[in-house]
């Protein structure tokens, strides 16, 4: 069976159920929607759909990150978020959608006490405790694919952004996303506040109104610091947009760039050690700065020239396998030790990208 990231359950719930009222059985999925929520004493609904025990457990968890590229999901991937997990509750947050993740998670793959997917469609929902509550009881957190921009702007600063933290920096459980929920895992992200970029734009002109990024103000990861992740990477309209984001964060804020490209089917999995293994079918690429280089021009309505002869960005580019046992490595902890990959260069010269 395939599973999307845009998975769509092949039913919907008409009832209104509340918790006191929620059936334990550990095969029915049980869809919530539930009046909590409030701000400016205002109540909004919120929707989650629980598959397994309702119990909270507590588990002895590991720490882990998955960046997953988009398009089918990667099983050797979430077999790991669950193995870290424990065996304890497995939470999805998204916007779009509604309990694909669920059957996939808690039958096909098994080995968890429950799965429950929320949806979060708002800063109301977003700013409820009882949303809060049920992301910090979570042994193991996936952000499905939709829309970054959502995530930006109705997680962003409220107790979900809070919460998501505390899983990453304080239980130490494994938090991964696939598509516009990788998107947001970097320490810098790509939020498409204003449609989504191509490369051609980003290279004609690194300012452009699409280019929009964010800095160290949302999801907070030691491994991922100065780091901005995009995914679909087979697509061409990727290597020059991404190229354009670490000019910028190079040009505007004086960082030492670095980014994780992640095509489909793909998932890079950070051990707790910030070892980077890359899984699933296609490649994934870790960016950063060649030499300290800098951009030569990359200013508002001129094309973006990032030469460096050729050699602005290394990249070190790892061909994805079925197996963790097998996958090629990336250090995050010192970005310059690897197996199984190549190191190759990426460079643009008067908005033309060069990648050899």
């Amino acid at each position: 069976m395939l599973k999307f990231n845009s998975k769509i359950a092949s039913f919907a719930f008409a009832a209104t159920l509340f918790l006191s009222s929620c059936n334990k059985d550990e095969n029915q999925i049980i869809p919530q929607e539930l009046s909590e929520s409030s701000s400016n004493g205002r109540t909004e609904a919120f929707t989650s759909y629980l598959v397994g025990d309702a119990a909270d457990v507590q588990t002895v968890t590991t720490g882990g990150t998955v960046l997953m590229g988009g398009s089918t999901d990667v099983d050797e991937a979430f077999r790991w978020m669950i193995q870290k997990s424990g065996g304890g509750d497995f939470v999805i947050i998204r916007v779009t959608g509604a309990d694909g993740y669920n059957p996939y998670v808690f039958t096909d793959l098994g080995g968890v006490n429950s799965c429950e997917t929320i949806l979060i469609t708002s800063r109301t929902i977003a700013a409820d405790p009882a949303v809060a509550a049920k992301i910090r009881n979570a042994e193991a957190l996936f952000i499905a694919g939709g829309n970054q921009a959502d995530y930006v702007n109705f997680w962003k600063d409220t107790p979900v952004e809070d919460a998501i933290n505390y899983l990453i920096n304080t239980k130490k459980v494994p938090v991964g996303g696939t598509s516009a929920g990788c998107a947001i895992m970097g320490n810098q992200y790509y939020s498409a506040l204003n449609s989504s970029a191509t490369s051609a734009t980003a290279l004609s002109n690194p300012y452009d109104r699409s280019m929009t990024i964010g800095n160290n103000d949302f999801i907070s990861n030691s491994f991922l610091a100065n780091t901005i992740t995009d995914t679909h990477y087979n697509n061409p309209d990727r290597k020059g947009r991404h190229l354009t984001f670490l000019a910028r964060m190079t040009k505007d804020w004086s960082l030492n760039a670095k980014g994780i490209g992640v095509e489909e089917k793909t998932a890079v999995l950070i051990e707790a050690d910030g070892t980077a293994k890359v899984v699933g079918t296609n490649k994934a690429y870790f960016l950063q700065r060649n030499n300290n280089s800098v951009p030569e021009t990359c200013v508002s309505r001129k094309a973006l020239t990032w030469n460096s002869n050729k050699q602005a960005v290394k990249v070190y580019e790892i061909q994805a396998a079925a197996t963790i046992g097998t996958a090629g490595t990336f250090s995050l902890t010192n970005w310059t030790t690897g197996t199984n990959g190549v190191w190759k260069f990426m460079s643009a010269n008067a908005g033309v990208l060069s990648y050899q």
